[in-house]
């Protein structure tokens, strides 16, 4: 749905991982990846820590994504009959009022789709799942309940992964631009390599860190800021950036979203 809505004119291609999306785009089996990262209720997508600083792949777009989900069931099935849920853990996690009016066992499933097939393939009135209006109509169930999830606005943020960097012009409008870096755990480390950011007035919008190695000793943040490369505070900041941290890998500039703008 995400890359019918965002790229209408190329062709949606499924992949059981994360991991094999990343290496198919790699082997030029695919132009481009479409991969969620963060959702408002559930929070951060899990792999994505490890899978964006280690791919050979550049971040050229993001897209905000509505999530709305279904409870789907087999035809005959009532919110009485069913016993298990099956969703990915992102469906699951939107959706804890469910579980707690119910009463039913949660069943995490590899995506949205895969349970609402499943679902479809058992046709136990027990079994249901949670997933999109589409995948009811792809597998032929029935709609127990619209609009499950915990809060209504709920929206996932995708990013778009390419093989090559595609930099937007500085000239065309705001864009963003996301980096991972390394720093020692040691007091002040952290402070001293975001400060750069703040005296040149470039907004940070997300941080988060990551322990790499066995003793705990080293940390990995991943990090969106406000701004083109080209423009000079944001130049400063990542100057300053580099020389306090131990690494830094820039992931990509891509235009910012009209989304970030909406009340």
């Amino acid at each position: 749905m995400a890359c019918a809505a965002a790229y209408p004119d190329m062709e949606a291609v499924g992949h059981g991982t994360f991991a094999e999306c990343f290496a198919a785009v790699e082997a030029g089996g695919c132009e481009l990846a479409m991969i969620p990262i963060e959702n408002t209720l559930g929070g951060r997508v899990a792999d994505m820590h490890h899978l964006l600083p280690e791919s050979s792949l550049y971040i050229i777009g993001e897209h905000y994504q509505p999530v709305r989900h279904q409870l789907l069931a087999p035809h005959g099935a009532t919110l009485d009959s069913l016993k298990t849920i099956a969703s990915h853990e992102q469906g699951l996690a939107q959706c804890r009022e469910l579980f707690r009016e119910l009463g039913v066992e949660a069943l995490d499933f590899g995506d949205t789709a895969g349970a609402a097939k499943e679902a479809a393939e058992r046709n136990d009135p027990t079994f249901g799942a949670i997933a999109s209006e589409l995948a009811a109509e792809t597998y032929g169930l029935q709609i127990l309940r619209s609009r499950i999830e915990d809060r209504l606005g709920n929206t996932t943020r995708m990013v778009v992964m390419s093989r090559t960097s595609v930099e937007p012009d500085p000239l065309d409008g705001a864009a963003m631009t996301s980096l991972v870096f390394e720093t020692r755990s040691v007091p002040g480390a952290l402070y001293k390599a975001l400060g750069g950011f703040a005296t040149n007035g470039v907004n940070i919008t997300k941080l988060e860190s990551y322990i790499i190695d066995q003793s705990f000793t080293a940390a990995q943040f991943y990090i969106e800021v406000e701004g083109h490369p080209s423009d000079p505070a944001v130049s400063n900041a990542f100057e300053e950036l580099q020389f306090f941290s131990a690494k830094m890998k820039r992931l990509g500039t891509y235009p910012k979203s009209d989304w970030r703008s909406q009340p």
